[in-house]
């Protein structure tokens, strides 16, 4: 009898653990549908309605920045969503995957890596002709040269040869790296070209947040290289349902103070 007992202890317990289990997912559906049928949607309206008819950028450019900041801000469900739509819109998969590629030297691969493989999936599932044609255009023998020369031209030759005569001994490796690994491994791509990698860079930069000193090097890096402050104020401003009011105004802070 005690055995039996026992038994039909641990029977009820295992169904009432069940039923909880049951029950506490029904209250998350019934969460995530009052949510979505409200915080979602006045999300959405705000959008479509009131930051898109504000747009300046053009059709592409938009799409690319709104990848960035999804990567840097580490929004999965709003990065497919913007990754689906920006495929429909005819955006080429190649730009689509070299903005994520543009995303991994600011915000790490720790980042970066899950949302290459999201849009490997989405492109997958959409009958892409997967692997992408490469757009690898440096050596290991010239990637350095390379890289530093797109650095020069985007912050000028003297300010970055004084910044590299400046680092100290034991941290002059990193300037290294900057070049060529930074700028040599990722600005010298194919498929995008410099002035949009800078642009994307700037938009990973505020979107990443904790970033605002190199969210002002890279927005007068922006300006030098032909992208004016009422394109940058225009990222920030379709960059903005995303990433939240702070990092927006912080970005704008930058921008103004040049």
């Amino acid at each position: 009898m005690k055995a039996k007992g026992l038994i039909l202890s641990l029977v009820l317990l295992t169904v009432g653990l069940s039923l909880g289990i049951v029950i506490g997912r029904n209250k998350m559906a019934q969460t995530s549908k009052l949510n979505q049928n409200d915080i979602t949607q006045a999300w959405q309206d705000f959008v479509k309605n009131e930051v898109l008819p504000q747009n300046k950028l053009s059709n592409e450019e938009r799409y690319l920045v709104l990848i960035v900041a999804n990567v840097a801000a580490q929004g999965r469900e709003t990065f497919s969503q913007v990754f689906e739509e920006a495929l429909d819109n005819k955006i080429a998969p190649v730009k689509l995957s070299e903005a994520v590629v543009q995303t991994i030297p600011y915000v790490g691969m720790a980042k970066a890596a899950d949302f290459l493989l999201l849009s490997q999936e989405i492109m997958e599932k959409r009958g892409i002709e997967l692997p992408l044609p490469s757009q690898k255009s440096v050596t290991a023998q010239t990637r350095f040269d390379k890289g530093l020369q797109a650095q020069c031209q985007i912050f000028g030759e003297q300010n970055i040869l004084t910044m590299r005569e400046n680092a100290p001994a034991n941290l002059k490796h990193i300037q290294d790296f900057l070049s060529a690994n930074c700028f040599g491994d990722y600005y010298t791509r194919e498929g995008l070209e410099l002035k949009t990698r800078e642009l994307l860079t700037f938009a990973t930069l505020v979107a990443l947040g904790g970033a605002d000193a190199q969210v002002k090097a890279h927005a007068q890096g922006n300006i030098n290289i032909g992208n004016d402050k009422e394109t940058l104020f225009a990222v920030l401003t379709q960059m903005l349902p995303y990433i939240g009011y702070p990092r927006t105004l912080n970005g704008i802070a930058a921008v103004s103070s040049l």
